[in-house]
């Protein structure tokens, strides 16, 4: 036990607040006594004073005190045990304690790693410290296995490794949606597969040509896919964009943005896009009907779709038009019967329109050579190919499909395709021979396709009078720094 402290004296104390008590008793006992006096004495026409108020107040507290302070007086004035009451000490239960979640204890920590270019998934793991036996077990399994022929760089793994070093989990993303993760548990693996929503999100990106289409629209903020897709799906039946695009031209489009979990992840399709070339604006909506394969359209409604190509060669130069011209190798004047498009050795050559393979092979001057019949007295010729693409003569192939890659076969200076049109079989130019429209949508279909594409013509509306309008507000000496915001391009 503790001995108790000498300097503590409880009796000593008891009588100290006993005295306090009474002299404070006794003070509002005379006070209460010479009030009435004090007040009597002083009063002025039986009018109380500021004095008289300030007095009664005092001894209004001094009561209040003593009311507060009286009560305790039968305990102050206890002597003996009664001063100190024993103490009863008694036991409590208490509740057991919780014991910790297993869930907690079981709770896994991933972290991911990255595929660099070269990398292999054995040297993944074994940059993770894991054996090649958990390796094999995991690619045994039917979705790892598909995902090794998808392993690009940059795509991200996950890896759940407890402390002893084993392996309890990994999963990786199959696609934008879906991830699939795996759990290791002894000689047992299960697969599960997590749905990861992708929020689609629209954005408009509006830009000026300052050098090229690619280089302008990729400061802008659009990806190669979206531009492949106006030039080779949208515009590639109206606009050359070999010869035809120059500064000052103007695009919007309207695309989609895939966001996952607060991340852009991506863009979606290409909802709908305008180009302004040559004094002409050019539009395109992409829009779905009768279960088809998603399409695009003019504002009107009649599809872009026709049925030649403007060019079937991505990439590339004008360098010989239809006309008479002095043979770059005989050095003779002669008709030259097409169009001559200059590129590097081994790009593409497209199918102009759907067709029949008429002819495969060489042709003297022409080198390798394909001709293709498209029905109603139209053929195409191609000629100079370095090799032919996956096609045999007789066989059906659709518009846009590799037929051949540019060479310099035949009379040729330098790599280069040359191209024909002809109708029942008189030569014409490529560049200006006219073909009748497709049929535009009508009735309900084109009620929907309105109904569709409003959305996206009114931003890009907005979109382009926001710039025409912040252009007409600009200073003379602002229009430099003007003219360099646009041709970086505008998101809305």
């Amino acid at each position: 036990m503790t001995s108790p402290d000498p300097a503590f004296d409880p009796e000593r104390n008891r009588l100290i607040r006993l005295a306090n008590l009474r002299a404070v008793a006794l003070r509002a006992t005379q006070l209460s006594q010479q009030l009435p006096n004090l007040l009597d004495g002083d009063r002025s026409g039986g009018r109380w004073t500021r004095r008289h108020w300030a007095q009664a107040s005092i001894l209004a507290s001094l009561g209040a005190l003593v009311v507060a302070l009286v009560p305790g007086f039968s305990n102050a004035l206890q002597t003996g045990d009664d001063a100190h009451p024993a103490l009863t000490t008694m036991s409590l239960a208490l509740p057991p304690a919780q014991a910790k979640p297993l869930a907690a204890a079981a709770q896994r920590t991933w972290y991911t790693v990255a595929v660099q270019p070269g990398e292999t998934l054995g040297a993944i793991f074994e940059a993770q410290g894991l054996s090649s036996a958990t390796l094999h077990r995991v690619i045994a399994t039917d979705a790892v296995r598909d995902m090794l022929s998808r392993l690009r760089p940059g795509a991200e793994l996950g890896f759940d490794i407890d402390d002893d070093g084993a392996l309890r989990g990994f999963r990786f993303d199959r696609g934008a949606t879906e991830r699939v993760q795996l759990s290791l548990a002894g000689d047992e693996i299960s697969t599960r597969v997590i749905e990861r929503p992708v929020d689609r999100q629209t954005r408009v990106i509006t830009g000026e040509i300052t050098n090229s289409l690619y280089g302008s629209a990729s400061q802008a903020g659009l990806s190669p896919k979206v531009i492949h897709t106006m030039t080779d799906s949208i515009f590639q039946y109206d606009i050359d964009f070999s010869r035809e695009i120059q500064p000052g031209d103007r695009y919007s489009v309207v695309v989609e943005e895939l966001w996952r979990e607060g991340e852009r992840i991506g863009t979606g399709e290409v909802l709908a896009a305008t180009f302004t070339t040559g004094g002409k604006t050019y539009s395109g909506f992409r829009f779905e009907r009768d279960g088809k394969a998603a399409e695009y359209f003019t504002a009107d409604g009649r599809p872009l779709k026709k049925s030649f190509l403007r060019t079937p060669v991505e990439f590339s130069r004008l360098s010989s038009n239809f006309g008479n011209r002095r043979h770059p190798v005989l050095g003779t004047m002669r008709m030259h019967k097409g169009v001559d498009y200059a590129a590097r050795t081994g790009t593409p050559i497209m199918a102009a329109g759907d067709a029949r393979v008429q002819f495969k092979g060489w042709q003297r001057g022409y080198g390798n050579t394909v001709i293709l019949d498209h029905g109603r007295g139209y053929t195409t010729l191609y000629a100079h190919m370095s090799r032919f693409g996956d096609i045999r003569q007789g066989q059906r192939v659709p518009q846009g499909r590799v037929i051949g890659y540019i060479g310099a076969t035949g009379l040729a200076t330098g790599p280069h395709l040359h191209y024909e049109f002809r109708v029942n079989g008189a030569h014409r130019n490529p560049l200006t021979q006219t073909m009748p429209p497709p049929e535009p949508l009508k009735g309900a279909e084109l009620a929907a396709f309105q109904a569709h594409v409003a959305p996206a013509l009114a931003r890009i509306q907005q979109a382009e009078a926001d710039v025409r309008y912040a252009q007409g507000e600009v200073g003379d000496r602002d229009r430099s720094v003007a003219s360099a915001t646009r041709g970086n391009g505008r998101a809305g």
